[in-house]
């Protein structure tokens, strides 16, 4: 039953991402000295997963523990959708959009993400 629970409410975030960039035009990542933060995919083994939020708040609240050194940071929807969404697909990485601070959330291909937004 949790694991429902948690699907439900990955699919609700993801909603709440494709409703809020599309309305703020923004896209929200954690940025560090080293780059912007990945991890691994939980579905897909040697697979990384590179997440952004619909809102600053979102992302700072999973700037912590071992994500400490990165810092929310913006991107236009634009650049968002037609720089790194083509480079994320090109280099074979998944997206997760708005995932929690447990770092749960749905894995994305990138051109499935961009589908969506273009709607």
């Amino acid at each position: 039953m949790k694991e429902f629970d948690l699907t439900i409410n990955s699919k609700r975030r993801y909603e709440s991402f494709i409703r809020r960039v599309l309305e703020s035009k923004t896209v929200w990542g954690l940025k560090g000295e080293d780059g912007w933060c990945v991890c691994e995919s939980h579905e897909y083994q040697d697979t990384e997963v590179m997440l952004f939020w619909s809102d600053e708040a979102y992302a700072r609240q999973c700037a912590a523990e071992e994500w400490s050194h990165y810092k929310p940071t913006s991107l236009s929807l634009e650049e968002f959708m037609n720089n790194w969404l083509y480079g994320m697909n090109q280099d074979g990485l998944l997206v997760g959009v708005n995932w929690n601070v447990k770092l749960i959330g749905l894995e994305l291909e990138p051109y499935d993400l961009f589908k969506e937004l273009e709607k």
